[in-house]
């Protein structure tokens, strides 16, 4: 009984569907397309966040994989800065000692700069000493021997060192000893080695020298012995040889030479010899008195007792001949300007150089 009712009801309600349809089919259309549009939306977001999400978790992998080399790369470098530091430290170390070191080294180098200087001279006080001790000896050479090309000399040589050296506080120094140089200049030059060789020469050929009388009696020539001759001829050519000698004439244009006896020709020769080294001693002194009165008896006596043209005699005299001529200066000036200048130089340097030693 009920399905007949239900059968009837059913067209109604189709129907009434049919009927409702015309009224609700746009607003039904609207209402799916909004659905539709927010489904597809809906996919569209959950793609999108699928998408971002993958990209997301495919960039924190990168980020990750980065960092994780990043932190390698640190560890690495925090390693390295580990060694770096433990070298610094050692080179700062051994930096510091070295330092250390150099400090004492230089703290004993001047030390030793110190005590060269209180030890050793500079250069300029080794210099002032030098020409002081070649003035001295200049002096000497003076006043002993008068060996005035020795004293210009030291003098010439003095100058030098200090004009190498170029120094205004050597000014006063120069200047004496280019004076005393002058003075030394303006002296008459004597070849005092010259003349003392040719009195060397003449002493040394005194024993050669012939004697006046020696070349006046010239020893007689024996008669040539005659073999086949007999006795009692021999006998009488002998005798009348010895009785020719005894009587001799001779013609002379010379003075009559004295005659000496062998002891005094002795004697003459070793007076002839004294005279000459009086003569030498003289010259070497510079007595000009006393070299030109034993100059002047030795020629005397040369002429006097030995044989002119003999050829040792002859060169004698030529000898005395020329220091005779020879003229020495009576006095020679002293060094005494250029002495004081370099002793006073000397003690000036000394002050100084013991000034900033605390030294009384």
């Amino acid at each position: 009984m009920s399905a007949p009712a239900d059968r009837v009801d059913l067209p109604e309600a189709d129907r009434q569907r049919r009927a409702d349809a015309p009224r609700s089919g746009p607003a039904e259309r609207v209402r799916r397309i909004g659905i539709a549009a927010v489904a597809i939306l809906a996919v569209g977001v959950a793609l999108a966040w699928l998408d971002a999400r993958r990209e997301l978790s495919a960039l924190r992998g990168e980020v990750a994989a980065r960092l994780a080399v990043n932190d390698g790369a640190e560890a690495q470098a925090k390693a390295r800065d580990a060694a770096m530091a433990g070298d610094l430290r050692e080179a700062q170390a051994k930096l510091a000692l070295l330092e250390a070191r150099l400090a004492e080294s230089q703290s004993q180098q001047a030390s030793l700069e110190t005590l060269y200087r209180d030890l050793a001279p500079s250069r300029d006080e080794l210099a002032v000493v030098e020409v002081e001790q070649i003035l001295s000896l200049a002096s000497q050479q003076l006043a002993i021997a008068g060996n005035v090309p020795a004293a210009i000399a030291a003098l010439q040589l003095a100058d030098g060192k200090l004009a190498r050296l170029d120094r205004p506080k050597f000014a006063p120094l120069r200047r004496a000893i280019a004076a005393d140089l002058e003075k030394l200049k303006a002296v008459p030059y004597v070849d005092t080695a010259g003349l003392a060789g040719r009195l060397d020469a003449a002493i040394q050929s005194i024993d050669a020298m012939p004697l006046a009388r020696d070349d006046r009696l010239p020893p007689p020539v024996p008669a040539p012995p005659l073999a086949e001759a007999p006795a009692w001829s021999r006998f009488l050519r002998e005798a009348w040889a010895d009785f020719k000698s005894l009587v001799r004439v001779e013609v002379s244009d010379r003075p009559e030479p004295p005659l000496l006896a062998p002891p005094q020709q002795y004697y003459l020769r070793e007076n002839l010899r004294l005279r000459l080294l009086s003569a030498r001693l003289a010259l070497i002194a510079r007595n000009d008195a006393a070299f030109r009165a034993d100059v002047k008896a030795a020629d005397a006596w040369l002429r006097q007792y030995f044989d002119a043209r003999a050829k040792p005699v002859a060169a004698a005299l030529a000898s005395l001949a020329l220091m005779s001529s020879a003229t020495m200066s009576a006095e020679l000036p002293e060094l005494a300007r250029s002495l004081d200048a370099a002793r006073a130089l000397r003690v000036a340097q000394e002050a100084r150089a013991d000034a900033p030693r605390g030294r009384p």
